[in-house]
């Protein structure tokens, strides 16, 4: 399991995952940004970092709320939409907050690091403490400020923990470049030695990617 590294903060208007996600990547880079919402992680990375950064998004609604500020997003869905572009098109491609919403995550995974050299994932964990408690206690789907739908309303259909990730990532052969846990008040975890803890006070998960180029042994 590889230990992260530190990632600084670089914003205070946004989320805490994208503003985690903005410290992850290079000045000058391709950047795809899927499920982009209304382009507030695009935004910043143009004004801040001078990216070439694009997004698609679902919500037609949040698509022309982007497009009236100036921002190169278009309608489309993570399950059907990323196979029409080509390999290598990106050097990011991220998906923030939207994993556990797609129908197929471990197909949406593996053309983001087909299409990119590197993809950033973040999701909410399931397996914080405080959802763990609900279910034990009360015997029913969990509420928090993240997980904030009943679940006969809520869009995520796959919730995953932390430590569901890292063993999808080593079945698929990914490579955990960085990777830490945060709160919903912007503070990192500080078990990054410990992802079992992480997993445990983890609010959130966010993950960089790379595909392993090592030979495989025969």
């Amino acid at each position: 399991m590889t230990e992260a590294v530190p990632v600084r903060f670089v914003a205070k208007n946004m989320r805490v995952d994208l503003e985690l996600i903005a410290g992850m990547i290079e000045p000058g880079s391709r950047v795809l940004d899927i499920g982009c919402g209304d382009g507030a992680l695009l935004d910043h990375l143009f004004r801040t970092r001078k990216c070439d950064a694009r997004g698609i998004e679902i919500d037609m609604a949040e698509v022309t709320r982007a497009v009236t500020h100036g921002l190169p997003v278009m309608q489309g869905d993570a399950d059907s939409d990323l196979s029409h572009y080509p390999d290598d098109a990106f050097d990011y491609v991220v998906l923030s907050r939207t994993l556990q919403a797609v129908e197929r995550p471990r197909e949406v995974l593996r053309q983001m690091l087909r299409i990119g050299t590197r993809a950033i994932v973040s999701f909410p964990n399931f397996g914080h403490w405080s959802l763990r408690w609900q279910l034990l206690a009360t015997g029913r789907m969990p509420m928090t400020t993240t997980w904030g739908r009943m679940w006969y309303e809520t869009p995520n259909i796959h919730p995953c923990t932390i430590r569901d990730f890292f063993d999808l990532c080593a079945q698929e052969g990914y490579l955990v470049e960085n990777w830490l846990a945060a709160d919903e008040a912007g503070r990192r975890a500080p078990w990054r030695r410990a992802p079992l803890l992480a997993n445990l006070f983890g609010e959130q998960g966010l993950f960089l990617l790379r595909r392993d180029q090592r030979p495989k042994q025969p």
